[in-house]
């Protein structure tokens, strides 16, 4: 496997379908939102994508059974629109392998039908927040007052958006493709299934559907600790020690 392939589990017709992005990044927030829609919306896996970008190892399962590292394409029905959910153990790592992948999820994405992108991730402000807040970045300026009306901020954040949650949306508006990122506000150095919480309020909010929130924290401890052991490993492929805590401002996408 030479390039990002992504194989299909089976053909599957999709109407309307909008595309829900929730790859590992800051806070590991929209990674936890994302995991926890395919939990309670019981998603069917449709696609799975496969890169020499990911980092070159293999996970081992407690069945024995070792896997790929990859990304997941999961598909919920819906009435009005049906969600394509694009989830993941890592995400590729230097600029060239990012906007390589980027587009191998796009052409699946036009394939599907999707005109409309969102990705999920959390906004780093170094601060422990009781109350979250959940700021925006959109691909056309005349969506901003379409979302600002479910509490989405627009306007606050400075900076850039790194990786897929900003590429997709970059990348997809050249493609004919509108986008619109939520950003959680997070501390940065640490899980936090607060801020994916928030998120997923203003998220249900936006798609018109309802959504458990009780189990989101059993479901962060279980990102951490794939997390943790992912980040082991891939210093252990560089043959680098591991960390007995994470450096504060190490926000990789491996995490």
């Amino acid at each position: 496997m030479m390039e990002t392939t992504i194989i299909e589990k089976g053909k599957v017709k999709l109407h309307n379908p909008i595309l829900i992005e929730g790859l590992p990044g800051i806070g590991l927030v929209g990674k936890i939102a994302a995991a926890h829609m395919i939990a309670e919306l019981k998603a069917e896996k449709v696609a799975e994508l496969y890169s020499p970008h990911f980092p070159h190892q293999v996970i081992m399962q407690k069945n024995g059974v070792m896997r790929m590292i990859k990304n997941r394409f999961y598909v919920v029905k819906g009435k009005k629109n049906d969600l394509l959910i694009l989830v993941g153990d890592v995400q590729a790592v230097t600029s060239e392998a990012q906007y390589e992948a980027t587009g191998k999820m796009l052409d699946y994405c036009q394939k599907k039908g999707v005109k409309l992108i969102i990705t999920l991730g959390g906004y780093g402000t170094g601060k422990v927040h009781d109350k979250p807040r959940v700021f925006g970045i959109v691909s056309h300026k005349k969506m901003v007052d379409d979302y600002k009306k479910y509490g989405v901020l627009f306007g606050e954040c400075k900076g850039s958006i790194i990786g897929a949650a900003g590429l997709l949306l970059g990348m997809g508006k050249i493609r004919g493709m509108q986008g619109l990122c939520l950003m959680g506000e997070t501390h940065g150095s640490f899980v936090d299934p607060k801020s994916a919480q928030v998120q997923l309020e203003v998220l249900c909010k936006i798609l018109n559907i309802k959504m458990d929130l009780k189990k989101l924290d059993q479901r962060a401890k279980e990102s951490e600790a794939f997390a943790r052991k992912m980040e082991k490993e891939a210093l252990a492929a560089k043959g680098m020690a591991p960390q007995a805590e994470p450096h504060k401002h190490d926000l990789s996408y491996i995490r």
